[in-house]
């Protein structure tokens, strides 16, 4: 049979080493769909439920693989859906390609069904945004996005009128100008290295430096190595924005853990008392963890010139992959005899490690969330996969799940959108089928794309989700009281049972309300043979405390529970707790 404009589109796919597609069908996408079934020998579809988790599906692909996500949808509503799961891998850095159907390209701007320009809709999303106008256009338009996708880390997206998807190709010729073949499709990324005057530059003030301290992202993932050489030479405790949570083992003697209001007290005495501040690999948003500006002096590693002095004024930039400026910066390192600074740091987090442990330990009624999180860290395997959610579960996971080994780990860090938790994991267990997979994941997060464990049981995908179960958006809850200063409102969540909706769907549901109960509920969830949900009940009273209160979030809290906050006894109870333990 004669090819097709979309035969054309996915055999370009498939010529660029694209496996998998995430998506949903649609009649604005059918031509696409009848290609897809006919080189899925070669391509998987992979159906969701709703496009915007198969715009995180792809994102988590990308994150759990480095390689490009691509998603499908259809027509007017279809991309619409797509666009937070596409803000999330723009604002993350991922390369993913959307491909969208268009309604007859001979009736667009007349008001027929469905008719949204996406490629408008998309102008701020997407760097590379392109309408396909017929099979000529077909594989210089699909090279130039993936190229862009990969090569500046992002969003591309293509746009295909309905009817031209099923144009015959041998029917229409090529302008003049568009000779065959000139679009290659090689890529290969290209890692510049610092000139050699900045790179002496760097190291002059890093080695003049006396307390040291280091800062890393996502940016560093592929850099283990070469970021505990440096943390060794210069004794510098190295702090982790969350995306860059498995740049180091947690309990890596060079690292404090995370940095911001989920992060840790050593993390943040580290920023404030240091003298010097590298920082690789990162665009760490929130300014008021880094030093004060003029406190100390900074050296910043990052492939994106645009990101050098964004979040913190950098005495000397160096652009470049994060590996290769620091494998040319460590000979020009000395060792730092006086290792003073690191060992405080050390101390301070083995006294941090206590105090999580004795949190993540307690056996009170209802049960207090850090518990799961603590018990499951016991129980994963050295190779997990593990995606969070945004929320309040998004601090018990950044602080109990304990990379090691060779663990990944992700959530949606700049955009800290909900619903990203389970499509994310998706993405993972689609790209490593022979890992262990799992979700931790809250309940107002689980709601929100609450079909998808059925695409789970569709696919045999044995993710493990873990559903924090407060019946409150405890994160916003939280926000209204310390950072405005006003009591809860808009929160409550009606109660789901989760574990009957997990049934409902094939999946296996199981439920975990006292701590005595965790280990042996979540060890036999991690071992079936399949899908499994655990719906885990515990205190919406427990505060996600940062490591260090300011006065100004004391004082607000207060002003939140003198003006009505709901349970506001209990609260105070269970703060007190939190803090008498801190102290002893």
């Amino acid at each position: 049979m004669a090819k097709l404009v979309a035969d054309l589109l996915i055999e370009r796919l498939i010529h660029w080493g694209v496996d998998t597609v995430f998506g949903l069908p649609g009649d604005g996408v059918d031509g696409l769909f009848e290609a897809l079934r006919t080189h899925q020998e070669k391509l998987r579809f992979i159906q969701v439920r709703h496009e915007e988790a198969a715009a995180f599906a792809a994102c988590g692909y990308a994150k759990y693989t480095g390689r490009l996500g691509v998603c499908i949808a259809t027509s007017g509503p279809g991309g619409i859906h797509l666009l937070n799961g596409l803000y999330d891998a723009k604002c993350d850095g991922q390369p993913v390609l959307a491909i969208t159907g268009h309604t007859f390209h001979d009736l667009i701007g007349t008001s027929y069904q469905q008719d949204v320009d996406l490629d408008k809709l998309y102008m701020d999303v997407a760097a590379y945004n392109q309408r396909i106008m017929g099979p000529g256009h077909v594989e210089s338009a699909l090279d130039e996005a993936v190229r862009t996708a990969l090569s500046r880390r992002t969003v591309a997206h293509l746009t295909i009128p309905k009817d031209i998807q099923e144009w015959r190709a041998s029917n229409f010729h090529r302008s003049p100008a568009n000779v065959p073949d000139h679009s290659g499709a090689i890529f290969e990324p290209a890692y510049p290295q610092p000139p050699q005057e900045l790179l002496r530059r760097a190291a002059d003030i890093l080695n003049q430096g006396r307390k040291v301290a280091i800062l890393v992202g996502q940016g560093c993932l592929a850099a283990r190595a070469e970021v505990e050489q440096v943390a060794e030479l210069l004794a510098a405790p190295v702090a982790k924005a969350l995306l860059g949570k498995a740049v180091l083992p947690d309990r890596s003697p060079y690292t404090t853990g995370g940095l911001g209001l989920l992060g840790t007290a050593p993390s943040q005495d580290a920023m404030e008392e240091c003298d010097t501040l590298l920082i690789v690999g990162t665009s760490f948003p929130y300014l008021e963890f880094y030093p004060k500006p003029g406190k100390a002096k900074c050296v910043q590693i990052d492939i994106d010139a645009t990101r050098i002095g964004l979040r913190h004024p950098a005495d000397v930039g160096l652009v470049g992959d994060s590996r290769t400026a620091l494998r040319a910066l460590v000979p020009l390192l000395k060792r730092r005899e006086d290792r003073s600074f690191l060992e405080t740091a050390q101390k301070r987090m083995e006294s941090w490690n206590e105090l999580m442990k004795e949190r993540g330990t307690r056996t009170d009624l209802p049960m207090k969330p850090q518990v799961v999180t603590h018990t499951l860290n016991q129980l994963l395997r050295d190779d997990a996969i593990v995606s969070t959610d945004s929320g309040t579960i998004t601090t018990w996971t950044a602080r109990y799940i304990e990379m090691r080994g060779t663990m990944q780990f992700s959530v949606s860090g700049t955009l800290a959108t909900m619903a990203n938790g389970l499509p994310y994991s998706i993405g993972a267990s689609v790209a490593h089928p022979g890992r262990q997979v799992v979700c931790i994941i809250g309940d107002g997060g689980l709601t929100m794309l609450m079909g998808e464990p059925a695409t789970l049981v569709k696919y045999k995908l044995p993710v493990k989700i873990v559903v924090i179960k407060n019946n409150v958006l405890g994160q916003i809850k939280w926000e209204q009281m310390v950072l405005d200063a006003n009591p809860q409102f808009g929160v409550e969540l009606q109660p789901i049972d989760f574990a009957k909706v997990a049934e409902a769907c094939g999946v296996a549901g199981f439920k975990l309300e006292n701590p005595a109960d965790a280990e042996r509920v979540l060890r036999s969830a991690l071992e079936h043979d399949g899908p499994a949900l655990v719906e885990a009940t515990v205190d919406a009273n427990e505060p996600p405390l940062p490591g260090n209160v300011s006065l100004k979030q004391a004082l607000h809290f207060a002003e939140a529970l003198a003006s009505g906050q709901k349970d506001a006894a209990e609260i105070i109870k269970t703060v007190v707790e939190n803090k008498v333990r801190e102290v002893i």
